[in-house]
């Protein structure tokens, strides 16, 4: 059986979409939860923003608002996997050079948490292939807004910190 040109170059898009495409591991999704703990009952993250479950800041396309609860921890879980989804594919489609499993996770980790990989430096120098230098632009990453101020945030010099380290993992 012969396969046309055009047949494939399908081929060969499919194997290259294949090698790239990622979805979070089971060590990247504990450290996620890890990161952000789970609650039921919204509450107000450490910038002050409206949170639930897994650190979801949104249920159902809306904001989340004080008062609102989920029902029990299924639905706090499958809250964060509907979520990781788009954090997933924001990843899968930003980046444009290899990943691994590891680099991936941290990836995902840092867009769930500040939702600014599209216009990060730490992207531009990854797709540039400078991976030492993405993997050093976690760590800039370490502030919160409060009362109108950049403030570094404990919490979040930790969390940068535990990103890159997985990051630069083989």
């Amino acid at each position: 059986m012969q396969v046309s040109s055009l047949g494939v170059s399908l081929i060969k898009g499919f194997k290259s979409i294949a090698t790239i495409a990622h979805s979070q591991s089971v060590g990247g999704l504990e450290l996620l939860k890890g990161f952000e703990g789970c609650r039921l009952k919204a509450y107000q993250d450490i910038a002050g923003i409206w949170t639930i479950g897994w650190g979801n800041t949104y249920v159902g396309g809306k904001p989340v608002v004080k008062g609102q609860q989920l029902p029990n921890v299924a639905a706090a879980d499958a809250l964060l996997l509907q979520s990781l989804k788009s954090r997933e594919l924001q990843v899968n489609t930003l980046v444009k050079v290899p990943l691994t499993q590891n680099q991936f996770d941290a990836l995902v980790s840092f867009q769930y948490n500040t939702g600014a990989l599209a216009v990060s430096t730490l992207l531009k120098k990854l797709n540039a292939g400078d991976y030492g230098g993405a993997a050093d632009e976690f760590l800039k990453w370490n502030k919160i807004t409060r009362n109108g101020e950049k403030v570094i945030s404990a919490v979040l010099v930790k969390r940068r910190e535990k990103e890159r380290r997985l990051f630069v993992t083989r």
